[in-house]
């Protein structure tokens, strides 16, 4: 057998906030956030928003370091790995308490039964909760988990080995992700008996440093410090809230009048003078993001290869990195950020040639004027910090080759779920690392598997398929780097996204904020963050 080190263990999320006028009066942290999330069950969410506002509850099995890529144990100790990398023995953690709620009350500690019930709802479509609450998981499928995973049984209370059909270099990376979140079985057997299985997304209960109070969409969530806490060190705060505006304006307003401790995707004309103000901090990283141009191949004419080559090259890419990263960004070319292992730097983009494109697009026979729509996200994000300029920048490009654009836009969560679903033309999107594999970039954002999920461009090519799947049954990093690097090569040649940008992280705190990290995947964790008087 294979051993993991037994770290320190982590304490994955967290913190607390009130009301402005408390702030002084309690050890509580009001958290700027960006929009409303969709719901707090993180097996059936991908984004930022609702994975932030789940973060606080849960813990998983393994879960990253603060601030690094690194996995530490949480709810597990430690986990053995057998020769053949077919099985993973999980050693729970004791007495760690599942929070208490004026909806629920647990009778036990949390066991092999809750890891079980976590995972086997998202294996088998036949699972008793599952059928009550039908629910997709996209980032389980997308990463084939739901095909790898062969079974996942408790050996005693406190072990759980789960075994694999194939060797995935990634599985240990991966449950470390959010959707990993382990739930209540006991909670979820009163939600079945009570008939209303789907509170499980609106009234959360998990075993994280805070405990879930109330939320008003569009407005604000609060949470409690959970006093069970199995890491008492991690919880430096009182409460938390979550202040919701999806203006960065009025967020960075808030930031500097006190109303809040800490927001985030500031406007990068904002960044100087948040840097400037004494009662301010602004950490500044390197941003392991992608924002990017997707194209759905499955509607006409974008099934094209000749179409998206066109509509490429005409793609004005140093005036949008201007306009709207405003010199907090650096080009992209590739499918992933150069900070990603195994990212190849021989690829280039085609060159900028509206004249080219415009010949293209006649050879492929789209006739001038043809109508297209582009999606434009509602939201900031870190990858993008004006979705709406940057569409407007792209209707002028394309406008130049002959094409009519019309802008489409929609609430944040009715924007993924459409794209998700294949309603778009074209869309603007984009993608912060996960876990720091490669899989989570190639596999999770433009694989077979991933239509439906996180691939927007509804793109499958077996031949690109097969370089992903070999790659994560493969442990040696050079020989995995090998085959990523051929299958960036292929999707570069098949067009089925156009890569932008990757932005610069600008984090403003308050001067107040003690030991917040930023995370290398984007998520806001108030683990062990403090406040000065």
């Amino acid at each position: 057998m294979r051993h993991s080190s037994i770290l320190p263990a982590l304490l994955g999320c967290g913190l607390l906030a009130a009301t402005a006028s408390s702030v002084a009066a309690e050890r509580s942290l009001v958290f700027c956030s960006e929009g409303s999330p969709a719901g707090f069950d993180t097996a059936q969410y991908t984004t930022a928003t609702d994975n932030d506002a789940a973060e606080p509850l849960y813990n998983r099995l393994v879960e990253f370091e603060r601030g690094a890529t690194n996995v530490l144990p949480a709810l597990a100790t430690r986990w053995d790995i057998s020769e053949d990398g077919l099985k993973y023995s999980f050693h729970l953690r004791e007495g760690v308490k599942f929070h208490s709620t004026s909806y629920f009350k647990p009778t036990r500690d949390f066991n092999a039964d809750d890891v079980l019930f976590t995972f086997n709802r998202m294996l088998d479509a036949e699972h008793p909760f599952r059928k009550a609450y039908p629910t997709e998981f996209p980032y389980f499928n997308g990463m084939s988990l739901n095909k790898n995973i062969a079974k996942v049984e408790k050996t005693d209370p406190l072990t759980v080995v789960m075994t694999l059909n194939t060797v995935d270099a990634a599985f240990i990376q991966n449950l470390a992700m959010s959707f990993a979140a382990i739930l209540s079985a006991e909670y979820a057997e009163q939600l079945l008996k009570a008939g209303t299985p789907s509170q499980i997304n609106q009234k959360p209960i998990g075993t994280g440093p805070f405990v879930f109070q109330r939320y008003q969409k569009d407005s604000q969530i609060r949470y409690a410090a959970n006093p069970h806490y199995w890491d008492p060190s991690r919880v430096k705060l009182d409460r938390l809230i979550f202040a919701i505006n999806t203006d960065a304006s009025v967020r960075v307003q808030k930031l500097r009048a006190g109303e809040c401790q800490i927001t985030l995707h500031p406007r990068p004309a904002d960044i100087e003078a948040l840097k400037n103000d004494p009662k301010l901090q602004v950490i500044e990283k390197p941003g392991f993001n992608l924002g990017y141009i997707a194209y759905n191949v499955q509607h006409k004419p974008f099934d094209r290869l000749e179409v998206r080559q066109a509509l490429d090259m005409a793609v004005n890419k140093p005036a949008i990195l201007n306009a709207v990263y405003q010199g907090a960004g650096q080009l992209a070319v590739n499918a992933m950020p150069p900070t990603q292992w195994s990212y190849d730097d021989s690829i280039k983009d085609a060159a900028y040639n509206p004249e080219k494109a415009r010949e293209l697009l006649k050879a492929a026979g789209v006739k001038e004027g043809t109508e297209i729509n582009l999606w434009a996200m509602p939201v900031q994000r870190p990858y993008n910090p004006n979705a709406k300029l940057m569409a407007e920048m792209l209707q002028a490009d394309w406008a130049k080759i002959g094409l009519k654009v019309k802008i489409v836009s929609y609430e944040w969560g009715e924007y993924i779920k459409r794209t998700k679903n294949g309603e778009h033309d074209i869309s603007l999107i984009g993608w912060t690392g996960d876990n720091g594999d490669p899989d989570n970039w190639l596999g999770t954002l433009y694989s077979c598997d991933a239509i439906g999920g996180n691939n927007y461009s509804m793109w499958c090519d077996p031949q690109y398929d097969k370089l992903i799947k070999q790659a994560k049954i493969v442990t040696d990093r050079e020989q995995r780097s090998v085959l990523y690097k051929q299958a960036q090569q292929l999707l570069k040649q098949q067009v089925p996204i156009t890569p932008v940008a990757h932005s610069t992280i600008n984090q403003p705190l308050s001067a107040k904020v003690e030991d917040f990290k930023v995370s290398p995947f984007g998520r806001n964790s108030f683990s062990g963050v403090s406040l000065t008087p």
